[in-house]
């Protein structure tokens, strides 16, 4: 039994992918500002407390690291 992708046109095929990659694309890109947002809060912190910088550093550093692996 072929599936619906088989046997549905090609346009209608290319049209499904394309809207997939724009939803994905979308996607990342609301995941980016999110993380985005999460940087700028995380600099606009200000703390004397050695703990609580070093906290914040860790922050800093785990949520660059996810922006850079979104790209």
């Amino acid at each position: 039994m072929a599936n619906a992708m088989e046997s549905a046109p090609i346009g209608f095929v290319n049209e499904e992918r394309r809207r997939e990659m724009e939803q994905h694309r979308a996607a990342k890109e609301r995941q980016k500002q999110t993380l985005n947002l999460q940087r700028e809060n995380i600099l606009s912190q200000v703390t004397s407390n050695p703990v609580r910088r070093q906290a914040l550093e860790a922050a800093l550093s785990q949520v660059e690291a996810q922006i850079a692996a979104i790209g």
